[in-house]
């Protein structure tokens, strides 16, 4: 009965754009004294877990190849997606592959997790509640009414009432105060067998062309034709908010998503690893001046630039959507 970690790396970074491309995603940009949030991700689980196994796309594998290389870790699974199809079948190939009773650690490849010991512990708490048949998943004790991050509403028991969307800022303020939420971080730990009988039974359509996908696999490789059927549901739609057996373990070890360049202002000025001052530049080696303002990102890269005030980086995504259709070379 192994533990193992997968790793889900198959996101784009739309919020961190044009630092973050579909050529190489936030989570593989070394921002971190000339570590990636990828590399940080594997090093962090590869002493507490059995195995490391890669959930990733074919346009990245190459990339979280090299990473784990460059980091030391040899001894690695990996299941190659043709196309993305969300989290809900990334998480049933990852239980396909294993033994019924494998405990998986389902841990996202772009966040930032400081106070290992802490970690360590609301990771050993998942693994005994996962062994015993629940679905788990990690909530952080919320410091502020954040608007950029899911919720969790649990009862006095930790078992889990409901989820809920990114909030607005008086809902999120009502969430802080009621005492009976926490940020919603997007780890998950499970049974590869509980995991798959609750897709079967909420999500029967992700289920079986999953499973039809994963009978082709070859050397790692999923099949391009039958993974285009596959329901592009999130594990969230697909299991979360149905099945009866989630618990939550809150944690209070310092962990952010780094969603977008407001959250990596955040972390820069806690952690020192960056002047940002009253202003912020990233990726530019001019020298900048601002002047009469304020709370203002810039961020330059060969082939684009963009400004942004601090309070509205959750919008580069709608600048990234619209890219997308118009000016789509700009995103690779």
């Amino acid at each position: 009965m192994s533990v193992i970690n997968v790793i889900l790396s198959g996101g784009v970074g739309s919020r961190l754009w044009p630092l973050s491309r579909k050529s190489r995603p936030k989570q593989y940009i070394p921002l971190f004294e000339n570590s990636t949030l990828f590399q940080m991700c594997a090093l962090r689980n590869y002493g507490v877990v059995d195995k490391i196994q890669v959930i990733g796309s074919v346009d990245n594998y190459e990339l979280s190849r090299r990473d784990l290389e460059n980091a030391g870790i040899k001894d690695f699974d990996e299941i190659i997606e043709a196309s993305p199809r969300n989290t809900g079948a990334s998480i049933a190939f990852a239980a396909f592959s294993a033994q019924p009773d494998d405990v998986l650690l389902v841990t996202p490849s772009d966040h930032v997790i400081d106070g290992i010991e802490s970690y360590n512990e609301a990771i050993q708490k998942a693994v005994a509640l996962a062994r015993e048949n629940y679905i788990v998943t990690f909530g952080a004790i919320p410091t502020r009414p954040e608007t950029g991050y899911g919720y969790i509403e649990h009862d006095e028991n930790y078992d889990v009432l409901s989820f809920k969307e990114k909030p607005a800022l008086d809902v999120a303020q009502s969430y802080l105060t009621s005492g009976k939420y926490l940020w919603n971080s997007g780890m998950f730990c499970l049974k590869a067998s509980v995991y798959l009988y609750e897709l079967k039974q909420y999500a029967p359509d992700v289920y079986l062309a999953a499973y039809n996908a994963f009978a082709k696999i070859n050397e790692g490789f999923l099949p391009l034709e039958e993974t285009m059927l596959i329901p592009p549901l999130s594990v969230d739609y697909a299991v979360m908010e149905h099945s009866k057996i989630i618990k939550v373990v809150p944690f209070d070890f310092d962990w952010n998503d780094l969603g977008s360049f407001e959250s990596l202002w955040d972390y820069m000025d806690k952690t020192g690893s960056g002047n940002s001052g009253r202003n912020l530049v990233l990726g530019s080696s001019k020298h900048v001046e601002f002047i009469g303002v304020e709370n203002l990102i810039l961020v330059e890269t060969e082939d684009a630039i963009l400004v942004v005030p601090r309070n509205q980086t959750q919008d580069v995504k709608k600048v990234y959507e619209r890219l997308e259709k118009e000016q789509p070379e700009l995103l690779k």
